[in-house]
């Protein structure tokens, strides 16, 4: 699934889904963002990613769109 984050707060980035928007974002912590992905903590805002979605809904794994 496409994501975005829409920003960085402290250690959380806070990642918009076609079913969670800006009013109620999924939070997730950078630093397995910036493992995950490859992108420097500075290069997150504002990046669209993608999410593999496990069995029961949650965020399992983020990869670069």
């Amino acid at each position: 699934m496409t994501v975005r984050v829409l920003l960085l707060f402290g250690d959380q980035a806070e990642i918009v889904t076609p079913y969670r928007d800006h009013t109620d974002p999924e939070r997730v912590p950078v630093e397995r963002l910036v493992r995950e992905t490859g992108i420097p903590r500075e290069g997150l805002a504002g990046t669209e990613l993608v999410a593999v979605v496990s069995a029961d809904g949650e965020l399992e794994h983020f990869e670069r769109a």
